[in-house]
């Protein structure tokens, strides 16, 4: 089978993935609210198309700091490729840099830093960052990503420790024997490698290693160590969002961690307009958490985002067809945008407005 919806690349992942991983890469945290609501969040606007407009030359291209991108996409972090094909991350920078999208790389990739940046050179890359409670070893990723020309540190903020993941825990989920994280220290991730029934490997593992007592002010230990801009992921409301413009950070990612963090949170496409809102129009606002159409891209740019992430559906392509399902993935996702700026009317990425949506069921 040809996929020709990203459903139909899950299926042939879950078609192909053990049960344990699958549940792993598509469980939330909780009742698994969140990660519904992502989803749905979608489906409750409509595009509200404009006619008689000259679209035979439709543009998805962007440039997101600085770097120029095919359309206003890039893959979401996500730990552990290896779980989803030997190739792991270095697949995926292929795929990324084939499409013209943005990778933004897990601090627990499965691949050194050297390694996927030597699978994509002059690709756009950043690098997604956890607070550890070693910060040398935070300092010293920092420092690589440097040399190996990353454009962004984006730190997960919304993660203080790993969210309770029934289906991890049911799973006892732990890291298969010979899967590490590549870029740090095997002694500061050798929890991930195992659990007793009913715990999780990986929710221990941050338990051990995530610092929960850091705040605003400790940024500034962060933006001592580097010349790079700075992202925070994970923000969710407009009073956080104008904390960070006051710290001086470069971008936001609204997201709710896939709904793998606090279930109950709202939906990121409902949080969008509030943060986009609260800060300067200059500021780069991305968004991810259930995107699953091109349309859903639109959606995303008309409420003010720069740019999106998606996560699962990349590993869905990896996981089934290496680099080249991964790339099967963006394209599709690129292609849909593209269709719908068509048959919405509006061929351009500043013609996605606000005027471009509109509520559904209507008021």
């Amino acid at each position: 089978m040809v996929p020709l919806t990203l459903a139909e690349h899950g299926t042939l992942a879950k078609a192909r993935l053990p049960a344990v991983i699958w549940d792993f890469f598509e469980g939330g945290a909780g009742a698994e609210w969140t990660a519904r609501a992502n989803l749905d969040a979608w489906q409750r606007h409509v595009l509200r198309p404009r006619v008689l407009v000259d679209v035979s030359a439709p543009d998805s291209g962007t440039e997101l700091l600085g770097a120029r991108l095919a359309a206003p996409l890039g893959v979401a972090p996500m730990a552990y490729h290896r779980l989803a094909h030997p190739d792991a991350e270095c697949a995926t920078a292929e795929a990324a840099a084939d499409t013209g999208t943005l990778l933004v790389a897990s601090i627990f990739a499965s691949r050194t830093l050297e390694q996927i940046a030597a699978a994509a050179p002059g690709a756009p890359r950043w690098l997604q960052l956890y607070w550890l409670r070693d910060r040398e070893a935070l300092a010293a990723l920092v420092r690589r990503a440097e040399q190996a020309d990353y454009r962004a540190l984006v730190l997960t903020v919304d993660a203080p420790k790993v969210g309770r993941r029934l289906r991890d825990l049911r799973n006892a989920f732990a890291l298969p024997p010979g899967l590490t994280a590549a870029n740090l220290d095997p002694a500061l991730t050798s929890a991930a490698g195992r659990a007793a029934p009913g715990r999780s490997g990986i929710e221990e593992h941050s338990r051990q290693q995530f610092d929960t007592r850091i705040t605003w002010a400790d940024l500034a230990w962060l933006r001592a160590r580097t010349t790079l801009p700075l992202v925070l992921k994970g923000v969710l409301t407009a009073e956080d969002a104008r904390l960070a413009v006051e710290h001086g950070v470069d971008a936001l990612v609204v997201s709710n961690h896939g709904g793998r963090q606090l279930d109950g949170a709202p939906p990121a496409l409902a949080a969008l307009p509030e943060v986009v809102d609260a800060v300067p129009a200059a500021l780069p606002v991305l968004v991810d958490g259930g995107l699953r159409h091109g349309a859903d891209l639109a959606k995303a740019l008309a409420l003010g985002a720069r740019a999106a992430l998606v996560g699962r559906p990349v590993l869905w392509g990896l996981a089934h067809g290496g680099a080249e399902g991964a790339r099967a993935v963006l394209d599709l996702l690129r292609e849909e945008l593209l269709d719908t700026m068509v048959l919405a009317g509006r061929p351009t990425l500043a013609d996605l407005d606000r005027t471009a949506l509109g509520p559904w069921p209507p008021h």
